[in-house]
């Protein structure tokens, strides 16, 4: 309870200083000889004169320290899109980088909502499978590559590494391209034509 109420009275001084500061939570030393205040921010923050009016509400040494996003989703934890409790909050130890390449590799959706997490950075649940997405990706040819096989050369345009597939599209005279979905045990036997070194989608 008393720290929520230094919750509420720091919000309040936070805004009678205007400073461009989000709190997120607030630490009692267990003798209460000081009182510990996270915050997040983009940028550096003068709050010399926040410290001495808190040190008058609250009689006692008051510290304040600025935190990165992630550690603050952190140290309040809540749900994430999943219906768990988020990741950072309940087992990571240590972050890591988290890279939009690790979406594209697993073919998810780049909509801002389904890729970030409560902190508004990129989910670290991004990072699980990518290691599993890399090794499965040596087996196949990548995007836009073409490729011989039994009825024609083909491009592919899709690849499914968890249903284990590629889909080709081959080159016709007409205007209708046909299509074949070719299974990854038989990917051995179809020659990469004309390799498409310059694709990453599928790295």
């Amino acid at each position: 309870r008393e720290e929520i109420d230094a919750l509420n009275v720091c919000k309040e001084k936070i805004k009678k200083f205007n400073l461009p500061m989000k709190l997120v939570y607030v630490k009692y030393l267990f003798d209460k000889s000081r009182i510990i205040f996270y915050f997040v921010s983009t940028q550096r923050i003068d709050f010399r004169e926040l410290v001495k009016d808190l040190a008058k509400v609250f009689k006692t040494k008051i510290e304040l320290r600025q935190i990165g996003v992630r550690d603050g989703t952190k140290l309040i934890g809540g749900i994430g899109i999943c219906g768990r409790e988020v990741c950072c909050a309940s087992f990571i130890q240590k972050f890591t980088p988290i890279h939009i390449n690790m979406a594209k590799m697993q073919k998810i959706a780049l909509n801002q909502s389904k890729v970030s997490g409560l902190c508004g950075r990129l989910m670290c649940c991004l990072s699980y499978e990518s290691e599993f997405y890399k090794e499965c990706l040596k087996k196949y040819p990548r995007l836009k590559d073409n490729i011989e096989t039994e009825k024609g050369t083909g491009k592919v345009i899709e690849i499914n590494v968890l249903k284990k597939y590629v889909v080709a599209e081959l080159e016709t005279d007409g205007d209708i391209k046909k299509r074949i979905k070719i299974p990854e045990e038989e990917l051995e036997k179809f020659r990469i034509k004309n390799k498409n070194a310059k694709n990453d989608d599928n790295k």
